[in-house]
């Protein structure tokens, strides 16, 4: 009897599945939440950058298809509870009010949260295809991961160049953290 749920795991490749299906799911929801963010996006490169990375999402969504076709499953989403509370998140970001640099930055902070979830779940998922021998399909989630950190380090980029610098007011930051 599992105490939280109802995944059965025998075997590496049961696992495997169970990480695509969940990054199935989590994609598929982001493709859904990412119009609403750039929607939400005062700063242009913000908005271009959740736009951009809609249609990488999109792909990345053919891409685990594609992987499916190659293990030999249907597609099946398995649902992803932390992108449900990520994307939750998100959308109390998107509905705030106020100073409209500071709730850029509130997006970037809820999207990069996003992006290091998919970051986890890439890598995992990647070196479970690799202990499997799975080299195609290792690869093909090597390349979704270097994207993942293509939109991670954009939204870096966005946050300490214009949008955090205009949400200070111009302040020069005296401690943070990044990733």
């Amino acid at each position: 009897m599992a105490l939280f749920g109802g995944n059965e795991f025998n075997s590496l490749d049961d696992l495997f599945v169970n990480q695509i299906e969940d990054l199935y799911d989590a994609e598929n929801r982001l493709t859904k939440a990412l119009p609403k963010m750039a929607d939400a996006a005062a700063a242009s490169s913000l908005k271009q950058a959740f736009q951009s990375h809609l249609r990488e999402t999109e792909g990345h969504v053919a891409r685990l298809e594609t992987i499916f076709r190659e293990v030999k499953v249907d597609p099946k989403r398995e649902t992803c509870e932390a992108m449900k509370g990520l994307i939750s998140e998100g959308e109390e970001m998107i509905s705030a009010t106020g100073d409209s640099d500071v709730k850029d930055a509130a997006l970037i902070a809820a999207a990069q949260r996003v992006e290091h979830y998919e970051i986890s779940g890439y890598g995992t998922a990647r070196t479970i295809a690799q202990r499997l021998g799975l080299t195609d399909v290792a690869a093909l989630l090597q390349q979704t991961l270097e994207e993942e950190k293509a939109a991670d380090q954009k939204l870096s980029t966005i946050a300490e160049s214009s949008v955090n610098v205009r949400a200070s007011g111009g302040r020069a930051a005296t401690a943070g953290a990044r990733a």
